[in-house]
C-alpha cells in the first residue's frame, strides 16, 4: 500500500517525475525512523499508519491556486459579507465573556479575534474536509516545493496528537492541514494553543474558550498593540510617481509615515512621523487603492502571509464592530 502511495504521487506530480519510487519510499522510511529514533514511536505502528494515510491530487492543485492569487475585487467578496459580519456579532454576543476575559489576559481586541475566526470558517461551519493526516502526508511527500516544511508539520501533527490524544484517523482540515475552528497548522497549535478554561486539553475543533484564547495568545505572541491602529486608507487617488519599490518593500514596517510623505503618500491619522509603516496596493477593476499597514497589520500577516487576508480581516473586523453597536443601539430603542 506504502508503495502504491509513493507511485500516484510520482505519477501525479509532474514537478517530481525525477524522483524513483524507491527514492520517495526511501523517504517515507527515513521519516519514520526519525520519529521512532527522536520521539520514541513505535516503528510497526507508525510504518501502519503512514500505509493508510491516502494520497490526494485534489489538494496538490488546491495548493497551486490559494485564494490569495485573486485580485482584491474578487478577493474581498468572499470573506468581508453582511452575513459574515451578522455571524460575527452573534458569535461576539454568545462569547462576551470569554472575550472579554481574551483581551483583559492577552491584549487583543475582541473584534479581531473574531474576525479571525470567521474568515477561517465562518464560526466553524467550515473547519475542512479533508483528514489531515491524508493532507499532510501528500505534501509532505507529494509536494517537492514544500516537502520540507510539510514534513515538519507531519512530525508535529503527530506529537500534537500524542499530547492531546487527537484521532488521527478522524482529524479533519483544511487542505493544508490547518485545524479547528480557528485553523491552526499543528506546529502552532503546539506553539501557541491555550487551556483557556483549564480542563487539561487544548482543542481548538469543539471549545470555544480555548479557541478564542488560542487566538488572543496568537496575536499576543506576534506582538499585536491593542488600542492602536491596524491600517490607514491614503488619501492618494493615483499612484505618486516613484513608490514602486516602496511596494516591493517586506511585509514588516520598515519604513516610516515621514518616508511614505516624500514619496506623496500622506494619512490623516495623527500619527507620529517615526510610525513603522509599510506601503499596499490593493487592486479593483477599474482603480487601485493605496494603504498604510502598520505593526498590527503586520501581526495579522503572521496568521496568514498575504496583505489580502490581512485587509479582509480587518475589514470584517470593522464590519463586525459597527454591526454589534447597531444590534445594541436597536436593543436599547426597544
Amino acid at each position: 500500500m506504502l508503495r502504491l502511495v509513493l507511485l500516484l504521487i510520482l505519477a501525479l506530480c509532474a514537478h517530481a517525475l525525477a524522483a524513483s519510487p524507491q527514492q520517495r519510499e526511501a523517504e517515507v522510511k527515513a521519516f519514520v525512523d526519525e520519529m521512532v529514533r527522536e520521539h520514541a514511536f513505535d516503528r510497526e505502528e507508525l510504518m501502519a499508519l503512514m500505509r493508510s494515510a491516502r494520497f490526494r491530487g485534489d489538494i496538490i492543485e488546491a495548493m497551486q491556486k490559494p485564494a490569495e492569487s485573486k485580485a482584491w475585487h474578487q478577493y474581498r467578496p468572499i470573506f468581508v459579507t453582511m452575513a459574515r459580519s451578522r455571524a460575527g456579532a452573534q458569535f461576539w454576543e454568545e462569547n462576551e465573556a470569554l472575550l472579554q476575559r481574551a483581551e483583559r489576559e492577552y491584549g487583543v481586541a475582541p473584534e479581531i479575534i473574531v474576525a479571525i475566526i470567521g474568515v477561517e470558517t465562518l464560526y466553524g461551519r467550515y473547519t475542512g474536509r479533508h483528514r489531515v493526516l491524508d493532507a499532510i502526508s501528500t505534501l509532505a511527500f507529494g509536494y517537492p516545493r514544500r516537502a520540507d516544511f510539510f514534513r515538519k508539520q507531519l512530525e508535529e501533527f503527530l506529537l500534537l496528537a500524542r499530547e492531546e490524544d487527537i484521532d488521527l484517523d478522524a482529524a479533519k482540515g483544511s487542505y493544508a492541514g490547518a485545524m479547528g475552528m480557528p485553523q491552526f497548522i499543528p506546529s502552532s497549535y503546539r506553539a501557541y494553543a491555550v487551556d483557556f478554561d483549564g480542563d487539561g486539553k487544548r482543542d481548538l475543533f469543539d471549545n470555544k474558550a480555548d479557541i478564542i484564547g488560542s487566538v488572543a495568545n496568537y496575536f499576543s505572541r506576534h506582538g499585536w498593540r491593542n488600542g492602536e491602529m491596524v491600517a490607514v486608507k491614503t488619501d492618494a487617488t493615483q499612484a505618486p510617481e516613484g513608490i514602486e519599490p516602496a511596494l516591493k518593500r517586506p511585509q514588516k514596517p520598515d519604513l516610516t509615515l515621514s518616508q511614505l510623505s516624500e514619496l506623496g503618500i500622506s494619512i490623516n491619522a495623527g500619527l507620529p512621523a517615526d510610525t513603522p509603516a509599510n506601503l499596499l496596493r490593493l487592486e479593483n477593476e477599474n482603480f487601485d487603492e493605496y494603504w498604510v499597514g502598520l505593526q498590527n497589520f503586520y501581526v495579522i500577516t503572521r496568521y496568514n502571509h498575504s496583505n489580502l487576508y490581512a485587509m479582509a480581516v480587518y475589514q470584517l473586523s470593522r464590519e463586525i464592530l459597527s454591526m454589534r453597536e447597531a444590534v445594541r443601539d436597536e436593543l436599547v430603542a426597544r
